[in-house]
């Protein structure tokens, strides 16, 4: 039987890494990708173009997918940006950009899944954090992200709660600094050997996956940092 799992997000760095680690240990990876993005992924059995954060677009895309795929194992919830900020920077625009692309993301994915994975009794969700949002001496230049971070792991409890009654689970990796190029570039004095790679966060999302002992754990995995 084939396990399949759907990452959003999946030309981002991440997103890639996530996809290659679960397709070469057998799963049909569907991919989910903004609108207009025309980025290859080879590894992925399917690719949709969808914006994760328009609910009725999301609904239906639900809709499509248990039509044709039937069950879900897995649902990696990797959409997600970063913005600067202190407290006194941060105005309502920045924290709307924010929650929409950190949270919204996330919920309105959760909510359109949610009722066929309670009726099959299988499957996890897996949230993306951030360390700002745990440690928010981390966070006071970063204000809207964490804010919009802290949701999401709030989501997770709440969605861990919500299904306590199954065989569902829900687990957030919380990274520090994840090495790409993108933040290579933004910090080029930095000490790379101390990131977390994409790699890794993609080898602990599949030992979580595939772990059913675990139940709604928290990964901080912040490297040496």
């Amino acid at each position: 039987m084939d396990r399949n799992i759907i990452v959003t997000g999946g030309t981002g760095n991440l997103g890639r890494a996530v996809i290659a680690k679960f397709k070469r240990e057998g799963y049909q990876v569907i991919a989910v990708v903004e609108p207009g993005t025309e980025e290859e992924l080879d590894e992925a059995d399917d690719v949709y173009q969808l914006d994760v954060t328009d609910e009725d677009a999301v609904a239906g895309f639900a809709r499509e997918y248990q039509m044709q795929y039937g069950d879900l194992d897995c649902l990696a919830l990797l959409v997600g940006g970063f913005a600067m900020g202190s407290l006194e920077e941060t105005g309502l625009e920045d924290l709307n950009r924010m929650f929409r692309l950190n949270f919204f993301s996330a919920f309105t994915m959760v909510k359109s899944f949610l009722p066929a994975m309670k009726k099959a009794n299988r499957g996890c969700f897996l949230f993306v954090g951030a360390r700002p949002a745990l440690e928010k001496e981390h966070g006071t230049g970063a204000l809207a992200y964490a804010l919009s971070k802290g949701m999401v792991i709030d989501l997770a409890e709440f969605t861990a709660k919500s299904t306590s009654d199954s065989h569902l689970r829900a687990h957030v990796f919380v990274p520090s600094i994840i090495d790409t190029p993108q933040n290579r570039e933004s910090m080029p004095d930095a000490d790379f050997t101390k990131w977390v790679s994409p790699a890794e966060i993609a080898e602990a999302m599949h030992y979580a996956a595939n772990s059913e002992a675990l139940r709604n754990m928290t990964f901080k995995l912040y490297g040496g940092v």
